[in-house]
């Protein structure tokens, strides 16, 4: 029984610390969930389930996904949890749903993602939390003191959980040391990987009014009388001369990894309402896409950018078609260089029978079919969130341009891959 894409909406994307600094994840999935069942045709009580991916895990929401379905005016009695596979986290909570309605276990499944990378913690020094443990524990005035006379400055010295979160503990590396690794090993020079930055810009200013169909908008604290309407990355006015004056960020001395090529640290959500075919019939919707496979592959974590050219080719085998039959692909844009890779592996006899076991290259990206109304470059990457936009935005762009068939697909820290293979439904 397929699954079927029927309705979608996402927030605005904004850069960490930006405008949506003071909006809570569970804030963010609501007016994305609230959004989407309400364009879906679907009443509240016709959800059966909730699936959200989520990265950072607020800790005043552990399973933000019941927090979201419930504030967004979902009944209490429809479950709901939180999925975590890193970057793919939305995209993974897209495949739950597939799978649940596939085996007949629900009709009508929320599925999306959310991240507010604003609001991931500072944590503690071990020192400090010692002291405040030993303190707390104290059951004497002299014994409480000895505790906080132990404190130094340095205690203090706050921990950023981002960066800790976007350095890999398998291969020791940051996200984009691992973009690094793949430009040495592809080739990939800083002026082919700003060229492709300035590219994803220029579409994604171009698509402004068909993004903005993607989204609803939110109003922002304290006084809430304001909202976003826009993603705010995308930049009318980026030049390749601007990406040249940046240093390299990950390797100051033969890096090409800059922040203009790469996707910056972003807040947003997005929610993709799903359903079986006879629950869409009884309700007489028109269906964005269907969904015919999906993938998930693994691979080294120092080249964890090369993720969609693992998973890709599996979710292609799964449903039956080759490269060359997709209209639109998304590709999630982590970095310039760790994009390029994954096109060159892709087409690569090389690559194709040393890495994937295949007899030829699985084949040739058009660069007029990928991301065509930009890409996280432009638009920012939430990490819970982007494998549920990528796959919003294809469909709905699938619809638009009458495409057969449609592929998202990104990149997993950690090592690994996910891919989605839609279909017109």
């Amino acid at each position: 029984m397929p699954a079927l894409v029927v309705a979608g909406a996402r927030t605005p994307f904004a850069k960490a610390g930006a405008d949506l600094r003071r909006v809570s994840a569970r804030e963010l999935g609501v007016a994305a969930v609230r959004e989407a069942v309400a364009r879906s045709g679907f009443l509240p009580s016709e959800i059966d389930a909730v699936v959200m991916g989520n990265v950072a895990s607020p800790a005043d929401a552990s399973n933000v996904a019941r927090v979201i379905a419930v504030q967004a005016g979902l009944p209490e009695a429809v479950p709901a949890h939180t999925v975590n596979r890193n970057c793919a986290s939305g995209m993974e909570a897209v495949a739950e749903a597939a799978e649940m309605i596939g085996s007949g276990r629900a009709r009508v499944v929320v599925a999306g993602g959310v991240e507010s990378m604003s609001n991931v913690p500072f944590l503690v020094t071990e020192e400090l939390k010692d002291i405040l443990t030993a303190a707390a524990r104290a059951r004497s005035f002299p014994a409480r003191l000895r505790a906080w006379m132990r404190l130094r400055p340095r205690a203090f010295k706050p921990i950023p959980g981002l960066l800790a979160g976007l350095t890999d503990p398998l291969c020791g590396l940051s996200m984009g040391q691992t973009a690094e690794v793949l430009a040495l090993e592809f080739g990939i020079g800083r002026e082919e990987q700003d060229r492709f930055a300035l590219e994803s810009h220029r579409r994604a200013v171009a698509a402004a009014d068909r993004l903005r169909e993607e989204m609803t908008p939110v109003f922002l604290p304290p006084r809430w009388d304001k909202a976003l309407h826009d993603d705010v990355g995308p930049r009318r006015q980026q030049t390749m001369e601007a990406l040249a004056r940046l240093k390299p960020h990950f390797d100051r001395e033969r890096g090409t990894v800059t922040a203009g090529n790469s996707s910056p640290i972003t807040d947003g959500a997005a929610a993709v309402v799903m359903a079986s075919a006879d629950a869409v019939r009884d309700r007489s919707l028109r269906p964005l896409a269907s969904v015919r496979s999906w993938a998930a592959a693994g691979l080294s974590p120092r080249r964890m950018g090369l993720g969609p050219a693992f998973a890709a080719p599996l979710a292609l085998a799964r449903g039956g078609a080759r490269l060359a039959d997709v209209g639109l692909i998304e590709i999630n844009e982590a970095f310039a260089a760790q994009v390029l890779a994954c096109v060159a592996a892709l087409a690569s006899d090389r690559f194709a029978r040393e890495e994937l076991g295949l007899e030829r290259a699985v084949g040739e990206i058009d660069p007029d079919r990928a991301n065509v109304n930009g890409g996280a470059i432009a638009l920012g990457h939430p990490v819970g969130a982007s494998g549920a936009r990528l796959v919003l935005t294809l469909a709905m762009e699938m619809r638009r341009r009458g495409a057969g068939l449609g592929l998202a697909t990104l990149c997993i820290g950690g090592g690994q891959g996910m891919a989605v293979l839609l279909e017109a439904a």
